[in-house]
C-alpha cells in the first residue's frame, strides 16, 4: 500500500506575494481567514493588502500567540465556524503554518493557502499538523486529510529573513535521508520507503552542492537560483518525502530526540532543525552498523551552524541526570525500534549524549555497552540566539 498526500499546487517565485490575490480570488472573495504572527504579517502586509484591493477581497486577520496546540486549533476552528470562513491561509513559519492547517482540518476541511515567510521546516507542504503543549513541548502530530490548494513561497521574502532560519531548515530536511536511510538498510522492499529515500535523498544532495552559496545569498539577501533551489529542496522535496506513506509507522530518530528535548524549558531558545541536527549527532553515535560516513554528517552539520554537544545546547550542568532525562522521554515504539539496524533503548541513547556531552561528562556515564557508542565529539561553542518571529 502506497498513500500520497501533497498540496494540489506549488509555486516558488520572487515577488510572488504581490499576486496573492490572483490566487485566493478563484477560492473565496469573502470570509477568508488569515493566521499569521506580528512580524510575517509586518512583512507581507501590504503586499497582501494591495494584491486583495482589486478582487475586492475581505478577509479577517489573527495572530497566533503562542504554540500550536490544539486547544489553539480548537479555539480558532470555532470562531472560523462563527464568521462561515471559505478559506483559511496561513503566512508565517512552522508553527503558524501547522495552526492553519489545523483549523482547515478541524473546520470540516476547508480550502488551505500556505505562505511560509521562513524557510525553517517543510509546514507548508508537510501532511500534519505538530501540536505542542502551551510550554511549547512536543505533544504529537495530527494527521490532516485536507491538503493546501496552493503553497506560495516568495522567496524574496525569504531571502529577507536571518539565515539562521535557512540553515536549520536545511539541516530538518537532510535528517530525511539519515533518518529513512536505516530503514531502508533493514527493508528494501518497501516501495514506499523507497520513494521516501530517494526525494530525501536528492535534497540532501543539493544541499551538499548549493548549501553553503544558498546561505551566502541569504546573508547577502539576494534571490539566486542556487537560494531557490535550496528552498525548494527544504519545502517541496523534504515536503514529498512525508508525503509518502504505507502501512508500516517509522519514525525518525533525531526527530524523536527532537521531540524529548523539547520537554526541557531552558532549551527552547533553539529552532527546531536545530535541535533535530543535535538529534542526528545522537544517532549517527548510536548507529554502528554500517551507517552512512558519520564524518560526512558532522561536516554538514558544521557548516550549518547546527550545535554539536550538549554543552552547546546550554547544558554545563547536572549534565547526567539531563542526559538520562532526555533519553527516557524518547518515544519510540519497540516495535518501531525493532526495524532499524541498530539497538535503540533509553539507557544507549543516555551513553550516547554522554558521549556527547562535549566535556568530561562522559565518565558519568553508567556502566553498559559503552564499546557499542562512538567517542565523544570535539567541543565547538554554539550560543543559543533570540529566534525571529515569524510564526515559528
Amino acid at each position: 500500500m502506497i498513500g500520497v498526500k501533497a498540496p494540489q499546487n506549488y509555486l516558488n517565485e520572487p515577488g510572488l506575494i504581490a499576486r496573492i490575490g490572483d490566487y485566493v480570488a478563484p477560492i473565496s472573495r469573502d470570509n477568508v481567514m488569515i493566521i499569521t504572527s506580528p512580524k510575517a504579517w509586518l512583512a507581507t502586509q501590504r503586499a497582501v493588502e494591495a494584491s486583495f484591493a482589486p478582487h475586492g477581497i475581505q478577509y479577517q486577520r489573527y495572530f497566533l500567540q503562542g504554540e500550536c496546540t490544539a486547544a489553539t486549533i480548537a479555539a480558532f476552528t470555532e470562531q472560523a465556524a462563527a464568521e462561515d470562513i471559505r478559506l483559511i491561509i496561513g503566512i508565517g513559519g512552522g508553527k503558524v503554518l501547522d495552526t492553519a492547517k489545523g483549523i482547515s482540518e478541524s473546520g470540516g476541511r476547508l480550502p488551505l493557502i500556505t505562505v511560509p515567510t521562513v524557510a525553517a521546516t517543510c509546514a507548508a507542504w508537510s501532511p500534519i499538523s505538530v501540536l505542542y503543549t502551551e510550554a511549547g513541548a512536543h505533544l504529537n502530530s495530527m494527521p490532516l486529510q485536507r491538503t493546501p490548494e496552493w503553497v506560495l513561497v516568495d522567496s524574496q521574502i525569504i531571502a529577507q529573513t536571518p539565515v539562521r532560519y535557512l540553515k536549520a531548515g536545511i539541516v530538518d530536511a537532510l535528517a530525511k535521508w539519515y533518518e529513512f536511510e536505516p530503514y531502508l538498510r533493514q527493508d528494501d522492499s518497501s516501495l514506499s520507503l523507497i520513494l521516501k529515500a530517494q526525494a530525501a535523498k536528492l535534497a540532501l544532495d543539493i544541499f551538499e552542492q548549493l548549501g553553503e552559496q544558498a546561505v551566502a545569498d541569504n546573508q547577502a539577501r539576494q534571490v539566486t537560483p542556487a537560494l531557490i533551489k535550496v528552498v525548494d529542496a527544504v519545502i517541496a522535496l523534504a515536503g514529498m518525502a512525508n508525503s509518502m506513506r504505507d502501512e508500516i509507522t517509522r519514525i525518525g530518530v533525531a526527530h524523536g530526540i527532537h521531540n524529548s528535548i523539547t520537554r526541557q524549558p531552558d532549551l527552547h531558545g533553539f529552532l527546531h532543525g536545530e535541535l533535530v541536527g543535535f538529534g542526528l549527532v545522537i544517532q549517527s553515535l548510536l548507529d554502528t552498523t554500517g551507517a552512512p560516513s558519520r564524518a560526512r554528517l558532522l561536516n554538514l552539520l558544521k557548516v550549518f551552524s547546527t550545535p554539536l554537544t550538549l554543552r552547546e545546547l546550554g547544558v554545563t550542568e547536572s549534565v547526567a541526570r539531563r542526559a538520562a532525562q532526555i533519553a527516557q522521554g524518547v518515544q519510540i515504539a519497540p516495535a518501531i525500534a525493532a526495524r532499524l539496524p541498530f539497538a535503540l533503548n533509553a539507557e544507549r541513547i543516555e551513553q550516547a549524549l554522554l558521549s556527547a556531552a562535549g566535556d568530561d561528562s562522559a565518565d558519568e556515564s553508567p556502566a553498559g555497552d559503552k564499546e557499542n557508542v562512538a567517542p565523544a565529539l570535539t567541543e565547538r561553542p554554539l550560543q543559543p540566539q533570540a529566534a525571529y518571529s515569524s510564526g515559528k
